[in-house]
């Protein structure tokens, strides 16, 4: 990431306001995940593949490890934020690129390369998996465009107000 215009201060800003809320973002979208597809509609649980005892103990990993992502990115936050040094546009990007970045890894790795568990059982899969993995495809590209947008747009490298 070249300084460019507006400096090694800026890069800085940019690129800690966007990790602090990716880790925000990974941290929702496993809450989403486990909240909603594990607890709420019982499709599935983080690891299907032993006794529903393990699939308990892997569902009670996944939420602490979201709570923790959650924890620590909304530390990070504020710290940006105690210090002026939040990047809202970066902020946002980061968000989105962290649900995006979750739900694809969770399609792609969780779901068909190492095989942990299906969105779904005893139906077509293929809707479920367009429908999963689509929807981390555009909050990826949403994203994107908002990190792209982050740092060309004209006053982007602004601090937040005291």
């Amino acid at each position: 990431m070249g300084t460019g215009r507006r400096g090694k201060e800026y890069d800085t800003r940019w690129g800690r306001s966007l990790a602090a809320t990716a880790l925000i973002g990974i941290g929702l979208m496993a809450a989403v995940d486990e909240i909603v597809f594990h607890q709420i509609l019982a499709w599935h649980h983080f690891y299907d593949r032993s006794t529903p005892t393990v699939a308990l103990l892997s569902d009670g990993l996944l939420h602490a490890g979201e709570l923790i992502a959650l924890v620590a990115g909304f530390f990070l936050l504020a710290d940006l934020n105690r210090r002026h040094a939040l990047h809202r546009r970066a902020a946002w990007a980061g968000l989105l690129l962290g649900m995006g970045g979750f739900q694809l890894f969770d399609g792609i790795i969780d779901h068909k390369v190492l095989g942990l568990h299906q969105i779904r059982y005893g139906v077509d899969l293929l809707p479920y998996d367009l429908a999963w993995n689509g929807t981390a495809v555009l909050l990826l590209a949403a994203g994107a465009l908002t990190a792209w947008w982050a740092r060309r747009a004209p006053g982007a490298g602004r601090p937040t107000a005291p």
